[in-house]
C-alpha cells in the first residue's frame, strides 16, 4: 500500500509517499480502507520529533480515516464487511489502509461525505471528552474556547451551542472571528485587539466562564483563572505556548475551579470506546438532523501531504484539513 511516512524529524518536506505493506487487523480490530484522512496539530508535532507513537503504534502519522471495512480481526462481530465507518487510531492514518479497534469505530453519519467523516473523530472525541465529561459543561453556561477557529475550536462551537451553552471565543483575525460567529459562537475575541479576560468578563456581567477550553497552555494558564466563574473548570489539551505556567492558587481555591488537563492518544483502546459510545449515543444523532456539519477549509492529495503540514502550521485554516487517499 502507499503510505506517507516521516524520512527524519523536520519540517514539512520530510513526509513522503512510500510502499508499506498492508497491516494485519489483530483481534479486536478491522482494516480499513482508507478513503479520506484527517491532518490534526499531533500529526505536525510527530513529525517535528515532538510526539512520540505509543509502544508498538506505526511510526505512520494519522489520528483519523473514514473508509470501508475490508477485514476482520478475530472476534469482531459488531462490524461487517462494506460498512462504511469513521475511526479514531492511534497513528497509521496517512496511508490506504489502516487497521483500527472496532471499539473506536463509529458508522459515517447520515448526510455526511467520505471527507466530512474523515474529520469528526479526534476533534469529535476530544472535544467530548473535555468539554462534557471532564469539564461537565451544562446547557446555559458559558463555555470559552481558544483557537476557536481551529478544528478543535469550530467542533467546541457547533456541540457547545447544540448543547445548549453560550459559547465564547478566541481567534486571531477579524475574519476567523466573524466565521467563529457564523458558526454560532455568541462572542468572538480577536486576541490581538482586545484581552480575552477583560472581554469575557465584561460579556458575562463579571461572572467569568464555567468552562474553558485550552490548547495554548503557558502563561494562558493564569489568565484563565481570572476569566473563569466561581466554580469553573478549566480543560487543558494543549501546550502551543509553552509548557510552564505559574498560578496564584488563592484565586484558585477562592473560586473553587477545577484544573483538569489530557491527552487523547495515548489512552487505553477501552477509554476510546467508552468516548464512542456516548459519541454514538449523545452526538451522532444530531447530524442526521442536520444539527451538526465539520468545517472543512481544504483538501489535499495523500502525496501532497507536506502541503497539509504546510497550512495547518500557517494558522491561516479555518476548520479541518483533509487527505483524500
Amino acid at each position: 500500500m502507499t503510505a506517507v511516512e516521516i524520512r527524519e524529524p523536520g519540517p514539512p518536506q520530510v513526509l513522503r509517499a512510500v510502499q508499506r505493506p498492508v497491516p494485519e487487523p489483530q483481534a479486536g480490530e478491522v482494516l480499513i480502507r482508507v478513503i479520506a484522512a484527517g491532518v490534526n496539530r499531533p500529526d505536525v508535532l510527530q513529525r517535528k520529533g515532538a510526539y512520540e507513537p505509543p509502544p508498538g503504534i506505526t511510526d505512520i502519522p494519522g489520528l483519523e480515516v473514514a473508509g470501508e471495512v475490508v477485514s476482520l480481526g478475530e472476534g469482531v462481530q459488531t462490524l461487517h464487511l462494506g460498512d462504511r465507518v469513521c475511526a479514531l487510531v492511534a497513528g497509521g492514518g496517512y496511508a490506504q489502509y489502516v487497521s483500527a479497534p472496532v471499539v473506536q469505530c463509529l458508522p459515517v453519519p447520515s448526510g455526511l461525505s467520505m471527507e466530512e467523516a474523515a474529520a469528526l473523530p479526534e476533534t469529535f472525541f476530544t472535544v467530548w471528552h473535555n468539554v462534557f465529561e471532564r469539564a461537565r459543561l451544562r446547557a446555559g453556561e458559558t463555555l470559552l474556547v481558544h483557537g476557536g477557529s481551529s478544528g478543535i475550536g469550530t467542533t467546541a462551537i457547533l456541540l457547545g451551542k447544540a448543547f445548549g451553552a453560550r459559547v465564547f471565543v478566541t481567534a486571531g483575525t477579524a475574519a476567523k472571528c466573524d466565521a467563529c460567529r457564523a458558526l454560532g459562537a455568541d462572542l468572538a475575541i480577536n486576541y490581538h485587539e482586545a484581552d480575552f479576560v477583560e472581554a469575557t468578563l465584561r460579556a458575562s456581567d463579571g461572572a467569568g466562564a464555567d468552562v474553558i477550553l485550552d490548547m495554548v497552555g503557558g502563561a494562558y494558564v493564569a489568565r484563565n483563572v481570572v476569566a473563569a466563574a466561581l466554580e469553573g473548570r478549566i480543560a487543558l489539551i494543549a501546550t502551543q505556548a509553552g509548557t510552564k505556567a505559574e498560578l496564584d492558587l488563592r484565586t484558585l481555591m477562592h473560586k473553587r475551579l477545577t484544573l483538569t488537563a489530557s491527552t487523547l492518544r495515548a489512552q487505553p483502546v477501552a477509554n476510546k470506546g467508552r468516548i464512542a459510545q456516548a459519541l454514538r449515543r449523545e452526538v451522532w444523532p444530531l447530524f442526521g438532523e442536520r444539527q451538526l456539519r465539520p468545517v472543512i477549509h481544504a483538501r489535499f492529495p495523500l502525496a501532497d501531504a507536506a502541503a497539509a503540514h504546510r497550512l495547518m502550521e500557517s494558522g491561516a485554516h479555518i476548520g479541518k484539513i483533509v487527505l483524500n487517499v
